[in-house]
């Protein structure tokens, strides 16, 4: 006989296929974070019809292996997934087990014979002889039952399922064929890298004053500072900044966005770099270096973190237009090509050119980064990076993490999701999306759907409500129902939401034919009356508050898996939901958050709403009491509950379920 031939075979003895998380490729690991509980998943099967088990082996960062058995979810799908709450950073690895479980296999077989009184011997002597392969005087007494013939056959299978015995094969199951999947690695970051609630303004206008001859002092780091408390107080964890550096003085942009500058005119921050400095100085009418310093000790005694934008481009009054003109594009004319997104130019702004002298820029900007690290500087928003190639950043987040890994990146990247996708995976820790122009409820139900599940192992999604660039037109037209709205969508939809100043008040005026705030901040100073407007009533601040209060309440709302959309009769109110099971709360009892919204802001709707309570774990006629997390109601629920929501008082239910009320 000819010897067989050796061949590798790409399949174990039982298939196990398609494990999560993971990246699509398997380029870069999957990432999560601390806090975060995590669906392990695997497709396993194999030929007949035997049972199969499987566990996941996960090894922490120091060398800790823990074993959590893995179950089928759903007939016929060969899923089998468990879930396990990641508890510190770093890397991770783990991989699936999968066995024959030949005690599960033969106990079904002997329940099926026995009823047809089937080869019954047989059959309890298989059992006896599966027992056997334990020393166990537990194991040996039930096989010496089983074939015990002095026994009814009906009593002696009833001993193969005593809580004892289930529990020991459990822990050390009878089985065979185990097969292990290739090892997989799970990259886990501070919870920050996930969840936060950010806040955005110019310190430049907190303290600006205003002269009788309509000229502006500029508001510095001191001034900026009196706006912490109130950020605090609405439950705002990240204060992101604008370029904080000097800004240039050559085509600099006036009011509105216009190519004239008057005498007074501030300028736009992100046309960065002047006569004072470029990207590692502070523009002297904010202060000094030594005053940014002090403003980010005083955030964190608010709880704050600073996120410093890092906008990789240059006036043409940056140091860099002389020192390195090699670092630009120039036209046939010799001069140096401004920045454009048609229609909109930005003859203020010279985009780098990242191909001429690569290396010394990497060089360049991972010095820049770690400047800012040393001044306490830990989140970095990072303006239009899908404008810079994707190489760059792998190289750069990697650099900066070798040494401080707890370092935040933030892509405002709006852009096509290929390229969105791509810069979450070579490392930034967050993105912006395009929730913002995501309105109706069939959008919003994907975009939800899509962002907790399909790309969850790799892109964490900033839910921004606005920027200075973005009042869309909703906003513009929603009025303060349809600010609520989008804030309530934002603050639970993911862990991590922001919003710009101003959105509180409600400033909904648009620019003519833009989506952009009329006078907008990036070109002068806002004077604001953050306390006359909330003794007023005027404000949102209250209502953010609320939504803060309960992200910070509830873990459920921490997680960005773990959503589900639900049923409603009216296609404007959308529902769904997030939940995270007991044994992953401190309580040790389930967190349920049930949002229902209005998306109309100019009517009341009606409507029954209709849930899938099997993703609560509860049976799928229980009955139920939630309470609202805006306005303290208490309503009684089930699986079909009518909804009332007005757009002109609250159009957004925000409801806790009441784990104690569960019948």
């Amino acid at each position: 006989m000819a010897p067989v031939p050796e061949f590798a075979a790409r399949i174990g003895r039982i298939p196990i296929r398609f494990l999560q998380p993971s990246q699509p490729e398997g380029r870069w690991p999957a990432k999560s974070f601390v806090g975060e509980v995590v669906p392990f998943a695997a497709t396993i099967f194999r030929e007949g019809h035997g049972l199969l088990g499987a566990e996941v082996e996960i090894t922490d960062p120091d060398g800790a292996v823990s074993r959590h058995r893995m179950r089928l979810v759903g007939t016929g799908t060969d899923r089998w997934r468990t879930e396990v709450a990641m508890n510190t950073t770093g890397d991770w690895s783990w991989m699936v087990r999968a066995w024959s479980d030949d005690w599960a296999s033969w106990l079904h077989i002997a329940k099926v014979k026995l009823a047809a009184e089937q080869d019954v011997e047989l059959v309890l002597a298989m059992g006896a002889e599966l027992l056997r392969t334990r020393r166990s005087k537990l194991f040996l007494d039930i096989a010496a039952a089983l074939v015990d013939d002095q026994l009814r056959p009906d009593d002696r299978l009833a001993l193969a399922s005593t809580p004892r015995l289930v529990t020991a094969i459990r822990t050390n199951p009878i089985r065979s064929l185990v097969t292990e999947s290739e090892r997989m690695t799970l990259h886990v970051e501070r919870a920050r890298a996930a969840v936060g609630s950010w806040y955005e303004f110019f310190p430049r206008s907190e303290g600006a004053k205003r002269a009788k001859d309509g000229t502006w002092t500029s508001g510095t780091f001191r001034t900026a500072a009196k706006r912490l408390p109130g950020v605090a107080a609405m439950g705002f964890d990240v204060l992101y900044l604008p370029p904080i550096h000097p800004i240039g003085v050559a085509h600099r942009k006036g009011r509105n966005n216009t190519t004239t500058a008057f005498p007074g005119d501030p300028g736009s921050p992100w046309a960065i770099g002047g006569a004072a400095g470029g990207h590692d100085a502070v523009h002297p009418e904010l202060g000094t270096l030594a005053d940014f310093r002090w403003f980010v000790r005083e955030a964190a005694k608010n709880g704050i973190e600073i996120a410093l934008d890092l906008a990789l481009q240059a006036s043409p009054d940056h140091p860099w237009v002389t020192e390195h003109p090699e670092w630009f594009t120039h036209r046939p004319d010799g001069s140096i090509a401004y920045a454009e997104n048609p229609p909109k130019k930005y003859q203020d702004i010279y985009p780098i050119n990242f191909d001429n002298d690569p290396i010394g820029i990497r060089v360049e900007v991972l010095r820049i980064i770690r400047h800012w690290i040393a001044q306490g500087v830990r989140i970095f928003r990072v303006d239009n990076p899908h404008t810079k190639p994707l190489d760059f950043w792998e190289w750069t987040i990697a650099e900066v993490h070798s040494t401080d890994p707890d370092v935040v990146f933030l892509a405002e990247a709006f852009t096509r999701p290929p390229m969105m996708q791509s810069l979450a995976a070579v490392g930034f820790q967050q993105s912006y999306t395009y929730f913002t122009w995501r309105n109706t409820k069939t959008e919003l139900e994907e975009f939800l759907t899509g962002m907790s599940e399909e790309t969850a192992s790799f892109l964490r999604p900033n839910l921004f409500v606005n920027t200075p660039d973005i009042l869309t037109e909703y906003l513009q037209f929603g009025g303060r129902a349809g600010y609520k709205v989008r804030a309530a969508i934002a603050a639970t939809g993911s862990p991590t939401w922001g919003v710009y100043a101003g959105y509180e008040l409600v400033e909904n005026v648009a620019r003519a034919g833009s989506e952009e705030n009329i006078d907008n901040e990036k070109y002068e100073f806002k004077h604001r009356e953050w306390a006359k407007a909330e003794a007023a009533g005027l404000s949102l601040a209250p209502y953010i508050t609320a939504l803060n209060r309960a992200r910070a309440a509830h873990p459920a709302l921490q997680q960005l898996r773990g959503l589900q959309t639900h049923w409603s009769d009216d296609d404007a109110i959308l529902v769904y939901s997030k939940h995270v099971d007991a044994a992953f709360t401190e309580n040790a009892r389930p967190d349920t958050v049930i949002v229902v919204a209005n998306l109309d802001p100019h009517s009341v709707r009606e409507t029954m709403v209709h849930l899938d309570l099997t993703a609560f774990g509860m049976d799928e006629d229980a009955r139920f009491d939630v309470v609202d997390l805006i306005t303290g109601a208490r309503f009684p629920w089930g699986r079909d509950t009518y909804v009332r929501l007005d757009a002109f008082t609250e159009p957004v239910h925000v409801l806790a379920v009441d784990p104690r009320s569960v019948r």
